[in-house]
């Protein structure tokens, strides 16, 4: 039994009931088909979609809280040492939560062993050497991960720790967006990666640290973006055998756009069938318990390959193939669906999608709210919010067709004012999501395959997925049921109002 705080008793006797249950004037709950079946439904719970549907600033996380051991030590009157006492599940908790540099650098020194100048500031790790590895000396990794990606962590520690080409491996740099005043991005090859024949990473180099989106310049994303493009055409155009202007360069824009256009006018491009791969996790977390929540590492970079259309399958034990298989992209479960769609309902699915998302109507009925979906969009590019989120705060960029009705639905088709309208809706998209709060971003990208598929009206589309703090991804997400606790319309309000 509890008591209130006017000393009624209260007791449980409710949760006892002595016969049948009827719920009477039970919650709403809408369920929402997601467009792209393969993505599963989104469930919306009416009472708390209302709440915030007058109040669309509330859609949003707190801001982070200040946390300093230092000054809570200094106010205590107790010892600095008092950090290396400390047991491993609370270093990781103030590695990650910490916002005072004090601790961090404290927390740095002990996950491992720093070189320092005659100024006692960190000049490099110390090495040693085991067989034909030379590895660095980490006390304790899991810390050394966590306070070297915390955003409040000096940077000269960053630079030493994980970013300096070297610190995360062997992996060569092989390509670059030379520094200027603006930015510096470094391509690196990752080879024998957990992507088939290894992948690319575009990171910002060590002379242009970003671990925050509000430090992410247009010049960054055009950085990052123009490797991708770059890699892609020229690794293309390679194993087409079309002979390349320049080798080992960066190409201008105009040299890069002449280059795509003689890629898709190649006789042989058209039996060229390749999807590409990019993605971006953004943000890092790490739970005392040793649940690493997202990236590898908080330094914004992007990830990128091509995927063949086939793979050759082997049997165990077998030194040659026996037989192929189709090698898996996510933009293929798009191509499949228009063309379902278009036997089914003889009708084109993204016109009918373009056209319901201009259409759209809210599911609660009031017309004195805003009913738009629409985020941002120019010409070439829409970012809006989806109908059924499968992230509470998902956005999608999806191209749109030209006066010609002509729709890029991979970057080969994508020309120079295409690109840079995509590369404004992903800047978009994080800013707003940052300012919303969202520290945690995985972006996506669906593509339509080169070669078969090239007169599919598919658009090149981007999905934009927040890990919110209190949506883990369990028994609900696992069968893809997504819960959400707004309409996306005031989601997509709440966004517009960050621009």
């Amino acid at each position: 039994m509890a008591i209130l705080s006017r000393g009624e008793a209260i007791d449980n006797k409710r949760n006892f009931p002595s016969g049948g249950i009827e719920v009477e004037n039970g919650n709403w709950i809408f369920e929402i088909p997601n467009p792209f079946p393969f993505r599963g439904r989104t469930y919306i719970g009416k009472a708390w979609a209302d709440a915030k549907a007058d109040n669309p600033h509330k859609i949003r996380l707190p801001e982070q809280t200040k946390v300093s051991l230092t000054q809570s030590l200094n106010k205590s009157g107790a010892d600095g040492s008092f950090f290396k006492h400390l047991p491993p599940p609370l270093l990781l908790a103030l590695a990650t939560c910490s916002t005072d540099p004090a601790d961090l650098v404290q927390l740095a020194e002990i996950s491992c062993y720093m070189e320092k100048d005659s100024k006692g500031h960190p000049t490099g790790l110390r090495y040693e050497t085991d067989g034909d590895t030379i590895n660095p000396v980490i006390h304790n990794h899991p810390l050394f991960e966590a306070v070297a990606n915390n955003p409040h962590l000096p940077d000269r520690y960053k630079i030493v720790m994980v970013i300096r080409p070297g610190a995360q491996g062997d992996s060569e740099i092989v390509g670059e967006w030379p520094k200027d005043d603006a930015t510096h991005v470094f391509e690196y090859l990752r080879k024998n990666s957990y992507i088939p024949w290894g992948h690319y990473a575009a990171n910002m180099a060590d002379d242009a640290i970003r671990y925050s989106i509000d430090n992410l310049s247009p010049e960054d994303i055009s950085g990052l973006r123009h490797l991708y493009y770059q890699r892609t055409f020229v690794r293309t155009a390679e194993e087409l055998g079309i002979k390349l202007s320049s080798i080992g360069q960066k190409y201008s824009q105009e040299e890069l756009d002449a280059l795509r256009v003689e890629i898709i006018s190649h006789p042989a491009f058209e039996a060229y069938s390749v999807s590409t791969l990019w993605g971006w996790n953004f943000g890092f977390d790490f739970t005392p318990t040793l649940y690493r929540l997202h990236a590898s590492h908080q330094q914004i970079h992007q990830q990128y390959a091509l995927i063949p259309d086939q793979i050759a399958a082997y049997n165990e034990g077998t030194e040659k193939s026996v037989a192929t298989l189709p090698c898996y992209g996510c933009g293929d479960h798009i191509s499949d669906l228009i063309e379902e769609y278009q036997e089914l309902h003889n009708s084109n699915f993204f016109q009918d999608y373009r056209d319901a998302i201009a259409t759209n109507s809210r599911m609660d009925s009031r017309n004195d709210l805003e009913s738009s979906l629409v985020v941002w969009s120019d010409n070439n590019a829409m970012l809006f919010v989806p109908k059924a989120q499968t992230s509470q705060w998902e956005l999608q960029l999806m191209t749109l067709p030209d006066e010609d009705g002509n729709l890029a639905g991979n970057i080969f088709e994508t020309d120079n004012g295409v690109r840079q309208s995509l590369d404004t809706g992903i800047l978009t998209a994080q800013r707003v999501l940052a300012r919303l709060g969202a520290r945690m971003v995985t972006s996506i990208e669906y593509s339509k395959r080169s070669g078969q598929k090239i007169r599919l009206h598919q658009p090149l589309l981007y999905a934009f997925l927040p890990r919110l703090p209190e949506s883990p991804g369990a028994f609900s997400e696992a069968q893809l049921r997504f819960i959400n606790g707004h309409y996306p319309e005031d989601f997509a309000r709440a966004c517009r109002n960050q621009i």
